[in-house]
């Protein structure tokens, strides 16, 4: 199974999980690199990983993005892990709205997403978590 193989299998398998209509949030944990490390050809002015992430992945998100109703709901950092495993450690933590699965998904798999947004994601993270998350309704 090819790396695309196994995206589209875990793509489908969340599609399958969430419900259709509702609004997704997708937590994204976050630790970047000492330097941005780009693999293309292109060349970018060095800088840290959380610079790329913030000067270049953010606005290039955003445009590519534009119009499909995703809005940042909470970026922060990380002040201190109560209850984790010692090793597990991470610098940010992103909370990001999308209308429902279907925009994320749509996304995913744009163009503009892949070639003006996700070359700044890659340089900057040495390592990176997804999760899909629903709101569930209000117990009282």
């Amino acid at each position: 199974m090819t790396a695309t193989d196994n995206l589209l299998a875990i793509l489908d398998r969340a599609e399958s999980q969430l419900p259709a209509a509702e609004p997704i949030f997708m937590l994204n944990l976050l630790r970047y690199r000492n330097e941005a490390i780009y693999e293309s050809d292109e060349t970018y002015a060095p800088c840290t990983g959380r610079e790329a992430y913030f000067t270049r992945y953010i606005p290039a998100f955003a445009n590519a993005t534009e119009g499909y109703g995703i809005e940042p709901f909470w970026i922060g950092k990380v002040g201190s892990l109560l209850v984790a495993p010692a090793d597990e450690l991470w610098d940010d933590i992103a909370l990001i709205r999308y209308p429902d699965f279907a925009t994320f998904r749509h996304m995913v798999d744009s163009k503009e997403y892949h070639r003006d947004a996700e070359p700044h994601r890659l340089a900057a993270l040495a390592d990176w978590r997804l999760v899909a998350l629903t709101r569930m309704p209000n117990p009282h």
